[in-house]
């Protein structure tokens, strides 16, 4: 079941004696993205925006803890693959970079 918390997230929780049994031979799962892990975000005390994606610096993809970087959806939230695609190879530059003081990295 799908509610909505005090900041308008979705949250879901199972609804007891509703589960079911098909037989088949394969199964495909299409999961929403529902955010970052929360337990990782904590562990590592990153700063996170009101929808509860990791805060980073736009093109430098730096976070509130250094030497941690952050880029895609944990970054924006749930987006389009090919702005991953542009946000991992953006964070990749940065981290080149950061690692070796310049990069070649386009």
């Amino acid at each position: 079941e799908w509610t909505k918390d005090e900041k308008g997230q979705f949250k879901m929780a199972e609804v007891p004696g509703s589960e079911q049994v098909f037989e088949c031979d394969l199964v495909f799962l299409s999961m929403g993205f529902l955010g970052p892990e929360k337990t990782l975000i904590d562990q590592l005390q990153l700063a996170a925006d009101p929808r509860g994606n990791v805060k980073a610096d736009f093109g430098a993809h730096t976070t509130s803890v250094s030497k941690v970087f952050a880029a895609g959806d944990c970054r924006r939230g749930q987006s389009l693959v090919v702005w991953a695609i542009r946000e991992g190879r953006e964070a990749a530059r940065e981290i080149d970079r950061f690692l070796m003081g310049s990069t070649q990295l386009p």
